[in-house]
């Protein structure tokens, strides 16, 4: 396998020094994102616990964390290695592993740093407890609660005070808290939807912490949230922690929210830089196909160019339309708004980080790829 080219690129070059398609960030409006998050965590009184399978970055993670971030989450013990390996010093996996050689490797980690993840099964459980036995330090492990979204998670209340009360008895593990994220939430498009499915995750909780407050085990966190609802979660007095992740970069989808009055403005910051390399009468070809950004969310915008639309995607090309007068010339340059970040960011070896229109830092993607 050919390993990635970096970018032949130094710090203030022009942009039209970048050859495209590239995923770029503008540093600004980044920074920005990364200070409002952090301001408004602080001012909660909330854990701020971002996530990591956003950015895959570690420069990304530790920069959150300078800011006042207690860790940050991932879905996978690739992502948790390569955060770690990139010196992030505590990594929630927020999702539940089976397999005994996943987990032994997610064990090894608690040499470098704090480890949590997630348990909706009495075999997921048994396995974490077995690789537990073998690592360097304690792992921390949560109940993930179904609160609405259908996917993982506990069902019965019963069945979460169980697996609780197994992991307090277990060696090697300790009692995280309740995980409980409600991802459907997060694209319902207007701030009472959100609402009204997070009022109802926040019972789902209540009644979990208040069943095993009766049976004397104590809930030290209650982690969930996302970038579409963390302000409700904020506010309801139920969660102490939350755990949003698209906000550092906001993709299309998240712009077409109906933004919460209690969220603080979050500013595009990811972009896939283009180019014009065909041209037609009514429409131009740009070379950002389905190889360069991801359209399971939608297809994107053009920055600064609402007369423009995407359409017509294949692997490596992309069509604009719009006003004949408008369409953009052969190798003009324009900036993509990807409908989904997440997955755009893990089609990409390297972030460049623009200051304005220099090249002034460029980051490997460290969690690209990481599917185990």
């Amino acid at each position: 396998m050919m390993a990635a080219r970096r970018p032949e690129l130094s710090p203030g070059d022009p942009i039209s020094a970048i050859e495209t398609p590239a995923l770029i960030v503008d540093l600004d409006a980044l920074e920005a994102n990364l200070q409002a998050m952090a301001d408004f965590a602080k001012a909660h009184g909330v854990r701020l616990r971002p996530h990591g399978k956003t950015h895959k970055s570690a420069v990304i993670g530790k920069r959150q964390m300078a800011l006042g971030a207690v860790g940050l989450c991932c879905q996978k013990v690739g992502e948790a290695e390569a955060l770690v390996a990139g010196g992030v010093t505590d990594v929630l996996v927020t999702n539940e592993v089976l397999g005994r050689t996943r987990l032994a490797r997610l064990a090894a980690l608690t040499a470098k740093a704090r480890i949590g993840i997630c348990v909706d099964s009495d075999l997921g459980l048994a396995q974490l407890i077995e690789a537990a036995a073998a690592a360097p330090k304690p792992i921390d492990a949560y109940v993930e609660l179904d609160v609405g979204a259908g996917r993982c998670g506990v069902i019965r209340i019963e069945d979460a005070v169980a697996l609780a009360a197994r992991i307090n008895d277990a060696a090697g593990l300790r009692f995280g808290g309740i995980h409980a994220y409600h991802g459907m939430a997060q694209h319902l498009r207007t701030p009472q939807e959100r609402k009204a499915a997070i009022d109802f995750a926040a019972g789902r909780v209540t009644e979990l912490v208040a069943a095993l407050a009766a049976r004397g085990i104590k809930v030290p966190v209650v982690t969930g949230a996302g970038t579409g609802s963390f302000p409700i979660e904020a506010a309801s007095g139920v969660y102490n922690e939350i755990q949003p992740g698209s906000y550092v970069f906001m993709d299309r989808d998240y712009a077409d929210n109906v933004p919460d009055p209690m969220s603080p403005r979050f500013r595009h910051s990811l972009f896939v830089l283009t180019a014009v390399m065909s041209r037609r009468a009514d429409f131009a070809v740009i070379d950002a196909g389905l190889k360069a950004h991801s359209v399971d969310s939608g297809y994107p915008t053009i920055f600064g160019r609402p007369d423009l639309s995407f359409d017509s995607p294949s692997d490596e090309h992309g069509v604009l339309r719009g006003a004949t007068a408008a369409l953009p010339a052969l190798e003009e340059r324009l900036r993509l708004i990807p409908g989904h970040c997440d997955p755009t960011v893990n089609l990409h070896d390297w972030i460049i980080a623009l200051r304005g229109d220099r090249v002034a830092e460029i980051w490997p993607v460290d969690g690209r790829g990481a599917l185990t």
